[in-house]
């Protein structure tokens, strides 16, 4: 059976840096399910409330940061600030096309356009024309939507393709050499078409 190219999976969060570097860190020293169980759900070492929040997040961002290899978790773990939110922000394109068909049809379209601004109403918008090119997509309520608005606007703020999340207003981001010699390496066409839309 055919799977729907976009779902609201990126709803669980944004990139939490400090949170995936810890991820980042488990994943290259290569734990057993237990071990990982054990960090996440008695250690408690993304200091979450609850076990299930802690387990919904750390299912997220592995699920992320898995689409890529050990080569990039190690830039998410040791990186710069800059390196390694991009890092997390490839790889985050990579694990969710409802993301990065954004960044590539919408995003990039503004910066062509030298608008200033990337206003929440663009965000309606493109979900009704991603349920157009995907029969498949499901029918999300507005609370859903919103909530997927939210999170798709602070990755931009995050990487600082968005400066204030008040106006939003646009910048120009440049990505970081280590990033992008990774997925050129590597072939992931469509993220560095993705990560770079002010280009």
């Amino acid at each position: 059976m055919a799977e729907p190219r976009y779902k609201a999976d990126i709803g669980g969060g944004s990139l939490k840096l400090p949170e995936s570097r810890i991820i980042a860190g488990l994943l290259l020293e290569g734990v057993t399910e237990d071990q990982w169980r054990h960090a996440i759900e008695v250690e408690n070492v993304l200091q979450r409330r609850s076990p299930g929040t802690a387990k919904r997040q750390s299912s997220l961002m592995r699920n992320r940061l898995e689409t890529m290899g050990p080569e990039l978790w190690q830039m998410v773990r040791d990186g710069s600030t800059q390196v390694a939110i991009q890092a997390v922000f490839a790889a985050a394109i990579k694990h969710s096309t409802l993301l990065g068909d954004f960044l590539d049809l919408v995003v990039r379209d503004q910066f062509r356009m030298f608008r200033p601004d990337l206003p929440r109403k663009m965000w309606d918008q493109y979900l009704e024309q991603c349920r157009n090119r995907d029969p498949l997509m499901p029918v999300w309520q507005d609370s859903t939507a919103n909530k997927l608005a939210d999170c798709v606007y602070r990755i931009l703020v995050e990487v600082g393709y968005i400066t204030d999340s008040k106006t939003y207003r646009l910048k120009s981001v440049r990505i970081s050499g280590e990033v992008m010699s990774y997925l050129r390496e590597n072939n992931e066409q469509y993220v560095i078409r993705c990560i770079q839309v002010s280009i």
